[in-house]
């Protein structure tokens, strides 16, 4: 176990670097991200380690990391080297967010989720998992797709260890609130079905939550922070080609 232990840590280091040094696309602005989460809202993030990488492929999703609100500008994760710990929210100011919130939550529901989370920082990430996920990086295979998410439940089963979306899905599940529907189907399933069946029926264990299912639960509203009440399209201040000329930035706007 110990040689497991030491090789995953070796692992999460080399997942957690970056994996390219590019501009990443931000789409709220830091004081409108601030002013419009709420405690107890999700946040989704766009990762650019190479974890990031796998997971954005085995979910077939823009969607790497999750977070969890708990209020006064923190937020609770489980991060690969470091395990479930607080953050804040200046964590993730350059990268791409979503906020997702849960519908019809009581105040004291909401501190039951918070709590729940709070409750389990210091918890170790699931580096047996990593290991497992990391078999995928060199390079990473073309893998089926309905095997792909079986690929993240692959873990120690040690309740002491969690990653990130498992975390959440818990903090839900124990107050009993939805983070994807059950699906039944009555009668024979057609031809080329039953994979696409199948994923829905075993996505219910925590086990196997990605961070884009927050995102495509039917129970999550999307926040978008830029469009306020008073969101005006026309007063938006458009560059044109004279300012930009002004600029000195006419080259990017040359056709090929």
């Amino acid at each position: 176990m110990r040689l497991l232990h030491a090789l995953g840590r070796r692992i999460a280091r080399f997942l957690s670097r970056p994996r390219d040094e590019g501009s990443h696309v931000v789409t709220s602005s830091r004081d409108r991200l601030a002013a419009t989460l709420r405690k107890g809202d999700v946040l989704l993030v766009e990762g650019t380690s190479h974890f990031a990488t796998v997971i954005k492929y085995l979910t077939q999703s823009t969607w790497s990391h999750t977070a969890l609100y708990i209020g006064d500008g923190e937020l609770v994760e489980a991060d690969i080297n470091d395990g479930v710990r607080r953050v804040p929210l200046s964590s993730f100011w350059h990268l791409q967010t979503r906020i997702c919130r849960p519908v019809g939550l009581s105040p004291r529901e909401v501190d039951s989720v918070v709590e729940y989370c709070v409750s389990r920082i210091g918890h170790r990430y699931d580096l047996k998992n990593i290991v497992d996920l990391a078999r995928y990086l060199f390079p990473i295979p073309p893998v089926p797709r309905r095997w792909r998410r079986k690929l993240l439940a692959l873990g120690s089963g040690d309740p002491t260890r969690a990653i990130c979306s498992t975390l959440i899905a818990q903090a839900f599940e124990a107050i009993r609130y939805p983070v994807l529907p059950d699906l039944y189907l009555k009668g024979s399933c057609e031809a080329g079905t039953r994979h696409a069946v199948r994923e829905w029926l075993h996505i219910r264990h925590h086990s196997l939550y990605a961070p884009r299912d927050f995102d495509v639960s039917p129970y999550f509203e999307v926040v978008k922070p830029n469009l306020t009440p008073d969101f005006d399209f026309r007063a938006l201040d458009w560059a044109d080609t004279q300012r930009l000329r002004a600029l000195d930035l006419e080259g990017p706007l040359r056709s090929a």
